[in-house]
């Protein structure tokens, strides 16, 4: 089964459907490059394979495309994010692992003075006191990095030490193995910085959901096992919001350090919250912009006719409190919302970690209020890929391999749409640092509605699907026929979301903040 061709774009934005459309066009736009890249991502890997048939000439991976693009005398201005070094060891280890290998390319150029790499950690801190009553458990989980570490034989420990900066005052070393400190007191961060965006000579935005590195590699046709698919989108714009998404950029970082208030950025959206004043036993950051989060509960009750969104997560119970009083307030509303099956570490590791059942939690419950309110004006779906499968966990769904969805788009109407890296849920919406884009030029939303409908429906695809009376009940149908058909018959990849294994395997916290996940 392979995707319908996809409608042209116009040469001021442009729609990529996975990284296999995506990688080649962002190494086209380094190739590209004049003068400056800036960029900031959450994951930014150097190892990565290139796939264009123009960066292929000059190397294979990313390094090589790096040293080539600072010795044309481009500069490069890099920003990856670092993690809570005790929770996300395996994250702030690649974090620093890229900056070495990203440093190593800049001397292998001709212009190592033309790179700017370095990580960021975001600066909101677990307050002191709450810090200590989870001691206990942040010891554990230094000791579970270090038996790790101990018990892999193919481990060099010097080389980790140097690649967990931030973790080390919690290390000893015990001749040939490492071990556990008591003190001093692990500081927690509750919060990063998850934005995936670049700018490149002032003139191209380059921006989405979508980071770098090979396990994010997918194509269109999802040919891949179900944990390597990876369903993202990321977008190129030309026009005022390139200008404002640099200054972003510029200072982002300056904002969440409380040193400047955030500059007004008409033309950009996003979430940005900063280091609390006082914090003793705070568990979140102090929230600043909320842009993503007031845009998509303004624009659900300026909708009229359809909304239209992908999401890694729907689990803002606020957001869905909102759709609901639309869909309450308008008869004639409807939702189509696609998701994917489970999250990745349910779907894949088999995770039962108290965040992961909290988020389930927080999802069945935002999914019930949506399917009350709008009743059978909605329809969720979850892709799956169209072959047959017998494991007997999350990672299929009505007999076949999901497809992990991680894309973050909305659209409303044929009025406005936003692509960012925002999921649909209070972490992303109220504490960590996301960027988005607002699209309000119609033929660029129909463009954007075209490639996510057509992508997965395939075949088959008729003007019902996109008429707002009738596009509800038109996926629903394909979707309840794909559910009854055998995975290597259906059309598309989309069959109904179910949210029952999400309710059996939810838990509430109480006293957690929604945001936390």
């Amino acid at each position: 089964m392979r995707p319908v061709p996809q409608t042209a774009a116009s040469r001021d934005f442009q729609v990529f459907i996975t990284a296999g459309e995506a990688y080649p066009e962002f190494e086209r736009m380094f190739l590209s490059a004049r003068e400056k890249v800036t960029l900031a991502f959450r994951i930014f890997d150097p190892w990565t394979k290139l796939h264009s048939p123009e960066a292929l000439e000059i190397g294979d991976t990313w390094m090589d495309l790096i040293a080539h693009t600072l010795s044309r005398g481009v500069s490069i201005d890099l920003t990856i994010t670092d993690f809570d070094p005790v929770l996300r060891p395996d994250l702030h280890r690649g974090t620093w692992s890229s900056i070495r290998a990203i440093a190593a390319a800049g001397e292998l150029s001709t212009n190592p003075d033309l790179l700017r790499v370095h990580a960021s950690m975001h600066p909101a801190r677990v307050g002191a006191i709450t810090r200590l009553a989870l001691w206990p458990r942040t010891y554990l989980e230094i000791r579970k990095t270090v038996s790790k570490i101990n018990t892999d034989e193919h481990a060099h420990i010097d080389r980790f030490m140097s690649e967990v900066p931030f973790l080390r005052r919690n290390l000893r070393r015990l001749k040939d193995k490492l071990g556990a400190r008591l003190l001093p007191l692990p500081f927690l961060v509750p919060v990063t910085h998850h934005q995936k965006l670049a700018v490149f000579d002032r003139d191209l935005l380059y921006i989405g959901g979508l980071d770098l590195n090979d396990r994010r590699y997918d194509t269109p046709a999802h040919e891949r096992a179900a944990d390597e698919t990876w369903h993202d989108i990321q977008v190129s714009v030309k026009g005022p919001e390139v200008e404002d998404a640099l200054r972003h950029l510029e200072t982002f970082e300056d904002v969440t350090l409380r040193r400047i208030d955030p500059p007004e950025l008409p033309n950009l959206m996003r979430t940005l919250s900063r280091k609390p004043k006082l914090n003793l036993f705070r568990l979140s950051p102090s929230v600043c912009v909320t842009e993503l989060s007031d845009f998509h509960h303004a624009a659900v009750a300026r909708s009229e006719n359809l909304i239209y969104l992908e999401s890694q997560f729907f689990r803002d119970v606020k957001l869905a409190k909102s759709f609901a009083k639309a869909a309450k307030k308008n008869p004639a509303l409807k939702l189509i919302l696609i998701l994917p099956a489970a999250p990745d570490d349910v779907a894949f590791e088999q995770s039962s970690a108290g965040d992961a059942r909290y988020g389930e939690y927080l999802q069945a419950k935002s999914v019930k209020i949506l399917r009350e309110a709008f009743g059978d004006r909605i329809f969720i779906g979850s892709p799956a890929r169209p072959v047959p499968s017998d494991t007997p966990d999350r990672s299929r769904i009505y007999g076949a391999p999901i497809i992990y969805v991680h894309a973050k788009v909305s659209i409303f109407d044929h009025r406005e749409a936003v692509v960012s890296s925002a999921n649909l849920n209070g972490r992303s919406l109220k504490w960590d640092t996301e960027a988005g884009v607002r699209i309000s030029e119609p033929e660029h939303i129909s463009h954007l509605k075209k490639k996510c409908y057509e992508h997965w429906l395939v075949e088959g695809i008729n003007e019902s699907f996109f008429d707002p009376d009738q596009a509800v009940e038109a996926w629903r149908n394909r979707a309840r026929e794909n559910a009854r058909a055998k995975p290597e018959d259906r059309k598309g990849f989309i069959v109904p979301y179910t949210s029952a294994p999400a309710r059996r395997f939810g838990h509430s916290l109480p006293g957690i903040p929604e945001e936390m996940v």
